[in-house]
């Protein structure tokens, strides 16, 4: 084995508490070197009699590494703890402590890794409604013209081309009037982009962040919506731009008409006075080079204090389910750290969601954030299902990276998103071929964490790069793709029937090479689903080994038991032996078979099945489909 691709550190995504009683460990080994790996834990005041050998389970691989986990609850919430690798190609065995590789169990555990406590504090909990949440992101200013006294001078008429400037008329009445379409779509929550006044389309420019824009309403008109949501069991998520304001801002408004002398000069980072913009290079900071979007000193008690009220405002008055956090990752983590005690402090459930564009932990540890936009899944997606850049295989093991990438809590409401407005329309990236989207929809409704679906994605809405992207909504039923739209719904109300495509177990069961042919099966207790894909353009027979061997959440868990202090007569004296066979709970589960199973389906394009045609696996465990074109299947097991 080689040693050098083991690896294992205390805390962040290897060793974390999942709850206030459980441990989850996860350990890294080089992809196909290990057959087994084991972890030997116990309480280190009590190890002789707490200490066991627990099975892990591989739960994911990508191109280099293979990645074990266990989920263990000790008896008095601390753990002391070492792995044991059994190579897959020799006899070897190698056991990783926190101090060297070793062939042979030291003789007590001083050398082992070490949990010292779960404070329940520490634990990272998210909001339990994330999990069942299906998003819908909405750009006001292009939802609908409910209100049409409202509309900005110079409004174009509804359905015009975008451009960075000009206006259409959206508000938030107009979301009111169609409420019943996200109801009978199967959303359960809103992500609202900007809603504060502001001078742009977008809303970015923040000018009053305690006044809903006149052009889309009232805050009263906003209350309204929220409770319409509530009332039909919708969540709503708020737009907060706090790395910057926008150039109207009181407070820079006034830095700019007194300069130094103006009692917020230190609201934002100056570099030289006068404030001015020189050969495109403003003489403050901004988001990017913007000079309309100045950016805020987050560090400044007053600014602190300012946002903090803003966050505390809308969700006890307004009744709002929580924030999307615009330009996350350039403000300090010490603000947002302070912000999620405000935020929590008024209420426990309300979302906190980054805006971060890459690899995250830093701010999901408990102490920021929920969650954050999920872009390296949007990117692995389309690679995989639009573009065609990468094969089955590879797919795979992009999504086994971020699978191992962060704790299980945060899989489970990680916000994934294939397109928004930001980035061209998802049809537009598939190259307007809907058999694509679809497979593309698929994967992210069926996929461990909180779906999100950008408004008009449902109805076949295309669009380049902003501003295309940010179209008027389209409302005429002769100008929807209404097969598109049942596509949507029925998926949806999969996602929603059934506990497994909500959560965090996946496994790939196979993923071609240099072919686009996957199949993944989604678990929660004896509940299966598998889901069998052909994303290229030819027809294909996909044959995959249904798996029969237990791996439920019950058979990577494991109680360590707490034995006493009590010894036999015979014992007394003698060093305690560490080389322990693994529970044997644990190995029955882990190495039970399922009788030969039937698979119902559930949804299929492929013209070989329909809904409700029964499948069986042949004598060897095999099931064999015949796949058309970008087709799928989605079977649950009877």
């Amino acid at each position: 084995m080689l040693l050098e691709a083991i690896y294992h550190r205390p805390k962040q995504n290897w060793a974390y508490a999942y709850d206030g009683q459980t441990l989850h460990l996860r350990v890294r080994a080089r992809r196909g070197d290990a057959r087994l790996v084991e972890a030997i834990a116990g309480d280190k005041y009590a190890w002789e009699q707490t200490v066991v050998t627990v099975p892990m389970r591989l739960f994911s691989s990508d191109e280099r590494f293979d990645y074990w986990e266990t989920s263990i609850k000790p008896p008095f919430r601390r753990l002391r703890y070492a792995f044991r690798f059994h190579s897959a190609s020799s006899d070897e065995i190698v056991i990783l402590t926190e101090k060297e590789f070793t062939k042979e169990l030291p003789d007590n555990p001083n050398t082992f890794f070490d949990f010292p406590f779960i404070n329940p504090v520490d634990v990272f909990e998210p909001p339990a409604w994330v999990k069942d949440a299906v998003f819908y992101q909405i750009f006001p200013e292009r939802f609908a013209n409910g209100d049409p006294s409202l509309d900005p001078p110079g409004v174009e008429p509804w359905g015009g081309k975008p451009t960075p400037q000009n206006f259409f008329g959206g508000d938030l009445q107009g979301v009111i009037d169609h409420l019943d379409h996200l109801t009978s779509l199967g959303i359960n929550a809103i992500y609202f982009t900007p809603l504060f006044e502001a001078t742009t389309n977008h809303k970015y420019d923040t000018q009053d962040y305690l006044k809903v824009d006149p052009q889309f309403g009232t805050n009263e008109k906003l209350k309204e919506l929220v409770d319409e949501c509530h009332k039909r069991g919708i969540r709503v998520l708020l737009d907060a731009v706090f790395n910057h304001s926008g150039r109207t801002f009181a407070p820079f408004v006034d830095a700019q008409k007194n300069g130094k002398a103006s009692k917020y000069a230190d609201w934002f980072h100056v570099r030289e006075w006068p404030l001015q913009v020189v050969d495109g290079v403003p003489s403050y900071e901004t988001f990017a080079f913007e000079p309309l979007m100045p950016k805020l000193n987050t560090e400044h008690p007053e600014v602190k204090a300012y946002l903090f009220e803003v966050a505390r405002y809308w969700i006890e008055e307004i009744g709002i389910d929580g924030w999307r956090l615009d330009v996350a990752n350039e403000v300090d983590h010490q603000f947002w750290r302070e912000f999620r005690q405000v935020v929590k402090a008024v209420n426990p459930e309300a979302y906190i969601l980054g805006e971060i564009w890459h690899e995250s932990m830093m701010w999901l540890q408990g102490d920021q954030f929920d969650a954050v936009m999920n872009y390296p899944f949007t990117n692995a997606v389309l690679d995989f299902f639009a573009y065609g850049t990468i094969d089955a295989a590879s797919f795979a093991k992009a999504i086994g990276t971020q699978l191992a990438a962060y704790p299980r809590q945060v899989t489970e409401t990680a916000f994934n998103l294939l397109d928004s407005h930001d980035t061209p329309r998802l049809l537009t990236i598939c190259d307007d071929e809907l058999r694509k989207l679809k497979l593309a929809v698929l994967f992210q409704l069926t996929y461990p964490g909180t779906p999100c679906i950008y408004y008009g994605d449902e109805v076949g809405m295309n669009g380049a790069g902003d501003p295309d992207c940010r179209k008027c909504m389209v409302w005429d039923p002769e100008e929807q793709d209404q097969g598109l739209l049942r596509f949507y719904q029925e998926t949806i109300a999969l996602r929603h029937e059934f506990n497994s495509l909500r959560s965090t177990d996946i496994s790939f069961l196979h993923a071609g090479a240099e072919n686009g042919l996957l199949v993944y099966e989604r678990r929660s207790g004896s509940e299966r689903v598998l889901i069998a894909i052909n994303a290229q353009a030819s027809a294909a027979e996909l044959s995959f080994l249904v798996p029969t061997l237990g791996e439920s959440e019950e058979a990577w868990s494991y109680d360590i038991p707490f034995r006493g202090f009590v010894k036999a007569a015979d014992d007394a004296g003698t060093a305690p032996k560490l080389a322990l066979d693994p529970p044997a709970a644990a190995a029955a589960a882990m190495n039970s078979v399922s009788g030969a199973a039937s698979w119902k389906v559930l949804h299929a394009n492929t013209p070989a099945l329909k809904a409700n045609d029964t499948l069986k696996a042949d004598r060897d465990g095999k099931l064999s489909l015949q796949m058309s074109a970008y087709s799928y299947v989605v079977l649950i097991e009877q």
